[in-house]
Order: C-alpha cells, then sequence, then structure tokens
C-alpha cells in the first residue's frame, strides 16, 4: 500500500511544477459513450478491436496496437487509421473522466498524455495554454511535432521561438484529433517518431530547458511495452532523482528491472489513489 503522506506530497508536487503527470490509457476507466454504455478505446486490446469492427486480430498483431495498426494501413492506406481515430475520439460522444477534471483542478504546468483523446483539451476550452502534438512521417523538416497556441476560443499554429512559457502547456506525445488530425499510431510511425525523438526533434527547445531535474508521475501506464518505454525514455531525459515514480500495482519483473534502470520508484497501488486523499489534513499534521 501507498503511504498517504507520500501521494499527498506527489499532488503538492503537481501543484508547483516540480513533478509533471505522465498520462497511460488506464486513466481513461470509466470514460463511457452516454447513448451505448461502451467504454472509451484506451488501450492496446480495445483500440484493435473497436479499428476491427469489434473482431479480434490474428495473435501476432494483437501483441500491440501500432502493430496491427500497421496492417491495416497496409490493406486500407494511412487515411483510414487516421479517420478511425479522429471519429473515435473527436466525432464520437464521451462522458467527462472524474480524474482529467481532477487533474486539471490542480494547475499543472506541463502533462505529458500518450492517449489520443481530447479530455485535456476539453476541459481546457476556457484555458489559454500551448498544446504540443506529436506526427511523424511528414517531408520538408526534421521536427517531429507542432505547436498550438490556444488564446481561450480558438488554436493557431505557432512557431516554437514565440511560444508563451508563462502558459501551461499539454503535450500529446501521439497525437490529437484537434486542432487538425495528426497521430503517430502505426509501427512505420513510431520508428519515424522515435527515430527523431532520440535525434532531438521531437521536442520544442522550450520544453527541453524546462523539463531539466523534473520528475514524473506515471499514471495509467503499465511498463512492459518496448515501444511505449522507448517514447518516455526520451520524453523524460534530463530529469531529476529519482525520474520519479510509477502507480503500478502488481508489477511483474520485467516492469521492475526498467523502472529499476530509469530511476523510477514503483508506488504499488493504481491513480485512483490519488483522489481520495486529504492533502490538507495530512500536511497539517506534517
Amino acid at each position: 500500500m501507498a503511504d498517504s503522506q507520500l501521494l499527498a506530497d506527489l499532488i503538492t508536487g503537481i501543484e508547483q511544477g516540480n513533478i509533471v503527470p505522465y498520462l497511460g490509457p488506464g486513466v481513461l476507466q470509466g470514460v463511457v459513450n452516454p447513448d451505448s454504455g461502451d467504454a472509451i478505446p484506451a488501450d492496446s486490446d480495445s483500440l484493435i478491436l473497436a479499428m476491427n469492427d469489434g473482431k479480434p486480430m490474428a495473435p501476432r498483431l494483437m501483441y500491440e496496437f501500432p502493430r496491427a495498426a500497421m496492417n491495416l494501413e497496409n490493406k486500407k492506406g494511412r487515411k483510414f487509421i487516421e479517420k478511425f481515430l479522429t471519429k473515435t475520439y473527436a466525432e464520437t460522444k464521451w462522458t467527462e473522466s472524474g480524474f482529467h477534471k481532477w487533474l486539471v483542478s490542480l494547475k499543472p504546468r506541463y502533462i505529458v498524455d500518450i492517449n489520443r483523446d481530447i479530455q485535456l483539451q476539453t476541459l481546457y476550452k476556457d484555458v489559454p495554454h500551448t498544446l504540443i502534438v506529436g506526427l511523424a512521417r511528414i517531408s520538408g523538416t526534421d521536427f517531429r511535432f507542432k505547436i498550438f497556441h490556444y488564446d481561450g476560443s480558438a488554436y493557431k499554429e505557432i512557431e516554437q521561438e514565440v511560444v508563451d512559457t508563462a502558459l501551461p502547456v499539454l503535450f500529446k506525445p501521439t497525437g490529437s484529433p484537434l486542432p487538425e488530425p495528426n497521430y503517430v499510431a502505426s509501427d512505420a510511425d513510431y520508428v519515424d517518431y522515435i527515430t527523431e525523438l532520440m535525434g532531438g526533434f521531437g521536442i520544442p527547445k522550450f520544453i527541453k530547458e524546462y523539463r531539466k531535474d523534473k520528475q514524473y508521475l506515471f499514471m495509467g501506464l503499465r511498463m512492459n511495452r518496448d515501444t511505449e518505454r522507448m517514447v518516455l525514455s526520451d520524453i523524460i531525459y534530463a530529469s531529476g532523482s529519482p525520474a520519479g515514480w510509477v502507480m503500478l500495482p502488481d508489477a511483474n519483473e520485467k516492469e521492475k528491472r526498467f523502472c529499476a534502470k530509469k530511476n523510477l520508484k514503483i508506488i504499488d497501488v493504481d491513480w485512483t489513489a490519488l483522489l481520495t486523499v486529504d492533502k490538507t489534513a495530512l500536511t497539517s499534521v506534517a
């Protein structure tokens, strides 16, 4: 079990901007279509089933969403994947996530969200912010991101040199349908994106400066997928010590080895434990 004071301290760290929330698919638990009651496709298996009309694919393709997406991209074209993700996350109604609402209430300075949904963007609809969206396999530039300024009513693409660094930042490495569809989804996308990420072209300069000595709190993310692990390894580069904490109940040996290698401390509960912390009561005793 996690120590309640530790959880309270992590929340305080997010509020102060020293700890960066890093969101995986598990934080979308409980989000459903209000008409059908169907859960939002978030993790690898549910995304594959949704993409393939509810039918499982071959076992080798069910291993990971990027692999399955690559197979269907080869058969139906890259636009098929883009249209599927846009329909799923921008054109389908979903209930509001209690977790995301709670997180936004903390007014974090910087959030990394590897999901492709628009929960955070919807909750930030009245808040000026900077949006960084990952993208892949484009020509004419080495950079694998676009930056948008949101003025409280609309997004406008901007260059990294003119970013208002006083605004909160939403970083969506694997993409978002808003303000325009850009995604990192298939194996080919990830190969391109991770290559440029490792080369320093996947993260804007102002984030490279801001992230120095920051720590991360991973929520809703298992640590056993190589693709996700390669992405996070570069995003958390130049972190503090420890690099962060992983809310990971029942971690397996592979996950424990990876976290130890990356100087990440495992907390044996999931993200829901944060929602019940009475931070004021605890810190008043400390």
